[in-house]
Order: structure tokens, then sequence, then C-alpha cells
């Protein structure tokens, strides 16, 4: 767990360094910044180009054979980083009234997953329990349907490809890997977004939020077909946000206020 959240910070700092880059070569009309305080930069408006955007992505899987004993099903942690861009509206659209109009974004995201499964039977060559270990990467689609100063509401759509391992719960057996397969899922559901407002004093604040999704997974080809596993079903992520396009915003507006206090003392 440790190195997945070490890598998420690696590639958002990276995301930003990218993100700054692509904001200073966009050519965009000057505005007037204010000699106190800070603009919420949600209401900066349409950008004129694309802007960089990542985000850490833990979800929750319900899969047919994570049951409890009551049969009911288990939610599975899945963990995964997403980077895109967000593209600009080619018009004006009902719903888009304030805080930053991009139309949609696109991007791809790699997801992991260990689990242990005490339940015998799923393989048609092992009656023991076994270690599942997944690995995939997704190419996404995301239109937003309604977007405000602080709140959002977006429709994903993904596709994937991903391996899949299976070894033996089992210190005493000399062959551990029992099977290995490969997998594509598709997916699609409905994301909810909050960003928390600025403050005068504290206007970071606003790169952070809340997040929730929920979806629904098919697989259009499963890794073992004569096994019992089966990945279709729903998916379910709640919790907090980082809105990496807010940060390089504000980073853009501070780089603007400090070169016109610079021209102004020059003058």
């Amino acid at each position: 767990m440790g190195h997945f959240w070490l890598a998420a910070f690696l590639i958002t700092c990276l995301a930003s360094r990218s993100g700054l880059a692509q904001t200073r070569a966009s050519v965009e009309k000057p505005t007037k910044i204010p000699r106190k305080g800070l603009v919420d930069t949600t209401a900066v408006g349409s950008p004129s180009s694309l802007t960089f955007t990542a985000s850490t992505d833990q979800r929750f899987f319900f899969f047919n054979d994570t049951r409890n004993e009551r049969d009911r099903l288990t939610p599975i942690s899945v963990y995964g980083v997403r980077a895109g861009f967000l593209f600009p509206p080619q018009r004006e659209r009902a719903g888009f009234k304030g805080g930053r109009t991009a139309s949609f974004k696109a991007g791809v995201g790699f997801y992991f997953l260990n689990q242990d499964i005490d339940q015998p039977g799923l393989l048609s060559n092992s009656r023991a329990s076994i270690t599942r270990r997944l690995r995939y990467g997704t190419v996404y689609y995301e239109r937003y349907l309604l977007r405000r100063k602080a709140f959002e509401l977006s429709m994903p759509l993904e596709i994937g490809f991903g391996t899949s391992k299976y070894e033996r719960n089992d210190v005493e057996s000399n062959d551990y890997i029992l099977a290995r397969g490969n997998f594509i899922p598709v997916g699609a559901g409905v994301t909810a977004a909050y960003q928390f407002p600025a403050l005068r004093w504290f206007t970071p604040i606003h790169w952070f939020g809340l997040n929730m999704l929920i979806g629904y997974r098919y697989i259009l080809k499963k890794d073992i077909p004569e096994s019992q596993i089966n990945y279709n079903g729903f998916y379910l992520s709640v919790g907090p946000s980082f809105f990496l396009e807010n940060m390089t915003a504000d980073i853009k507006r501070w780089r603007q206020r400090h070169k016109q206090r610079k021209s102004g003392k020059t003058n």
C-alpha cells in the first residue's frame, strides 16, 4: 500500500509540471488580476486549450466469488490512477453555468488488485484457496452532464485489457502458479464530484473535494474460461478527490500576479 501512495504522489508531481507546461503553452486572453485576495479559479470559465488532469482512483468491486458467511457480496478494494485531458466545449451547453466548462475528459488508467480467496473450487484443477492478482489498463471517455462552480456530474465510459494470475495458498506445494490469463473489461457509470470552496486566506483548499462513482462492469473476454470466476458486476467509489486542474490554474494565476507586481515596481 505504501508503494501505491508513493507512486500516486510522484505521478501527481509529474502531472502538475506537465500541466503547468501545457498552461504556459496555451494562448489565452489576458484577464485582470485583482490586487487583493484570490479568486476561485473554478470560475475562470472555458479553457482555450487542453488542460491536463490526473488523480488516484480507488474502487470497490463486487465479485460473485467473494462473499461473507451470510452469502452476501463483499466489496474488494482495487487501487488505481488516472491521467488525461480536459477538452474545451465547441459550443455553449445548457447546464454549464459557472465553473470550468470543459465538455469532457479522456485519458488512460491503471489498476491493480491482490486478493486472498478462501473459496475452493473456483479453478477446475484445484480445490485449495488461492491468491488472485489482477493488473489492467483502461482507456476512458468521460462526458460532463452538469458543471457548476463547485459541483459536477459526469458519465465515464471505459474499455481495457488486463492480466490475471492465480496462485495456490499452500506453502507445502512446489507448484505455486495455478493459472494465468487475460481479460477485456468494459464499464459505464455515473460520477458526482464536489469541490471544496476556496477561502480567501487559504485558496488551495479547493484543490480537494469529494467524489462518488457508481457503475457496472462487463467482461467481454474471460481470463479463465473453464473456471467459475466471473468479474461482471457493480463497482463503487466514494472518497476524497484531488483536482489537479485547479492547482495548475492557481499557480498560473499566482505567476501572473507576481509578474504584474514586478512590472509595477519597475515602472
